[in-house]
């Protein structure tokens, strides 16, 4: 664990930018390191890893769930999960009130759009987004409360197509912001940006950036 760099990146980052240490993978140990300097968001991608180590770790803990969420894996995060930010579909949405609401909960989320070049990531198109909260099924959702968005540039050394990637989510905020927002304060997160290109997505107006190999090092992906 990189502790200097964490140190770093909180005393470098602007107040309006929350960081989420991405803590996938990695033992609780180094969870409550951390912790213990005073990090409370910590973000996982898997929703069985994330219910463990919510049992283990102090309750004060804010936990993301950042990774390609299962309808099926839904219910063991509910109960206590801080943020979504991955809701790529209508169905996701549905299931995400259905289980918010047998805990007596309104579960914050955020949408996910497609913004890379990579046909293997996931996210809406704005007019996908646009047709589903115009649409009358989706005002019935009570126990959600969406409050932003959510996007993965390209895996590219190209600064200039990261850059319009993540304009280009921006301006899918600021269209949303007007036309269906403009009165929730709460609806004011840009989630992106990562451990290599984060300096990027605050400048293009991030306000959560996903951190975890630069803090954490490597990941070990036999686990989870």
């Amino acid at each position: 664990m990189n502790q200097e760099f964490y140190k770093n990146l909180i005393g470098e980052i602007p107040s309006r930018v929350t960081l989420i240490a991405v803590s996938k993978t990695k033992p609780e140990s180094d969870i409550l390191t951390l912790y213990e300097l005073g990090q409370r968001h910590f973000g996982e991608n898997w929703a069985q890893e994330l219910r463990q180590k919510h049992e283990d770790l102090p309750k004060d803990i804010c936990w993301h769930f950042i990774g390609h969420l299962q309808t099926n894996k839904i219910k063991y995060i509910i109960p206590y999960v801080h943020l979504i930010h991955s809701i790529d579909s209508f169905h996701l949405l549905e299931e995400v009130n259905r289980q918010a609401e047998k805990c007596g909960r309104v579960v914050p989320c955020l949408l996910q759009f497609h913004i890379a070049t990579e046909e293997t990531k996931f996210g809406f198109s704005l007019e996908e987004c646009f047709q589903m909260i115009e649409n009358q099924e989706f005002k019935k959702l009570q126990n959600i409360e969406l409050r932003g968005v959510m996007g993965m540039s390209s895996v590219t050394d190209d600064q200039s197509q990261i850059r319009r990637e993540f304009a280009q989510l921006r301006t899918y905020y600021d269209e949303l912001k007007q036309n269906f927002f403009s009165h929730q304060d709460s609806f004011k997160e840009i989630s992106m940006g990562m451990s290599g290109d984060y300096p990027i997505a605050i400048e293009e107006g991030s306000t959560m950036i996903r951190v975890g190999s630069a803090i954490f090092g490597a990941r070990d992906y036999g686990k989870g």
